[in-house]
């Protein structure tokens, strides 16, 4: 229960009872002394700290931006989708929530035990089902009469919809979420017990011309394997996690035998077409190299050091004199 704040008046009030002896200072520390009862309504229990429903809210914030970026390219239309809230409440009010006819997409998450529940608007769902037979999107509520082709059109687009979810999730827990069935009556669907606690995640959805909501609810028994992951302290210490040093050993072996094309660059010139065709035998290209400077070593085209000639064990070769620090060297 949250502290009260008094204003003045009431203060004012307070002060002047104590004075006439209208109240008694003693009886306010008895009072302050005994146990306060407060009220819990076993009918809406809280299972979720606030840390915990951030934890979840940032989890979804990340797959919000993936479902934008997946119903983009699939859709081809404008598309946003965003955070509205997230909160905990008994199952048997979220069913009460949302419209009697709804599109109600059921994923299996294993290896969690449970299911979780995308209740997509009608509004949505169907302007999403005219943008993929060639509509503009607009919104059209027919989805208790939706025919088998276009129940099928829908859910070949919430199955993709399973890869986003398993990314979002991939900091947390890798799951293989898919696709089990789609609903569009919700009495129908009696995911766990009325009074059973779920986090429900409101998600603002606008996809072309129309716009809603999209409801994610996550029962309780999902999250419980993993809801000591749901602290600050599970995601400081998963991003402040050292390398393997086995794993950078072997990549940087790895880079070792990587092979790179290694040029040293005599000299340069440029000519004209006719220049090129009028060439004999015995003609000299004058570079523009001269004998005092250093030659350039190019690595896959890039000049990376300055070098002189020489011979190495009967050998053409070159030594390394500096290296380029730029990485790109003017040869004109």
């Amino acid at each position: 229960m949250a502290d009260e704040v008094l204003s003045q008046n009431e203060i004012d009030a307070l002060l002047s009872a104590l004075t006439t002896g209208d109240m008694d200072a003693e009886e306010l520390k008895k009072e302050e002394s005994e146990k306060k009862v407060r009220v819990y309504d076993f009918k809406r229990a809280l299972r979720f700290s606030k840390d915990q429903i951030r934890s979840i809210g940032r989890i979804h914030e990340n797959y919000a931006r993936l479902l934008t970026s997946l119903f983009s390219s699939q859709l081809r239309t404008y598309v946003n989708i965003t955070v509205a809230s997230v909160d905990q409440i008994p199952y048997e009010e979220f069913i009460r929530s949302i419209p009697k006819v709804t599109v109600l997409n059921l994923y299996n998450v294993s290896p969690l035990d449970g299911r979780i529940i995308m209740e997509v608007n009608p509004n949505i769902a169907y302007g999403m089902l005219d943008r993929l037979l060639g509509g503009r999107g607009g919104s059209i509520n027919k989805i208790d009469s939706l025919t088998e082709i276009e129940t099928i059109l829908i859910s070949q687009l919430f199955d993709k919809a399973t890869i986003s979810l398993k990314e979002a999730w991939a900091s947390l827990i890798d799951i293989e979420p898919e696709l089990e069935d789609m609903e569009i009556n919700p009495q129908f669907l009696q995911l766990v017990s009325p009074n059973e606690t779920v986090v429900v995640v409101s998600l603002n959805t606008a996809i072309g011309e129309v716009s809603g909501m999209i409801n994610i609810c996550i029962p309780h028994i999902v999250l419980e394997p993993i809801i000591s992951r749901l602290s600050v302290q599970y995601w400081m210490q998963n991003t402040t996690k050292k390398r393997d040093p086995e794993a950078a050993d072997k990549l940087a072996k790895n880079l070792e035998k990587v092979h790179m094309d290694a040029k040293a660059i005599l000299g340069e010139t440029t000519m004209s077409i006719q220049q090129f065709l009028d060439l004999n035998n015995n003609d000299v290209i004058a570079l523009n190299q001269t004998i005092d400077e250093p030659l350039i070593l190019k690595i896959n085209e890039e000049p990376k050091f300055h070098v002189q000639p020489g011979k190495f064990k009967n050998k053409l070769s070159v030594q390394v004199l500096e290296e380029i620090k730029e990485g790109v060297e003017d040869d004109e």
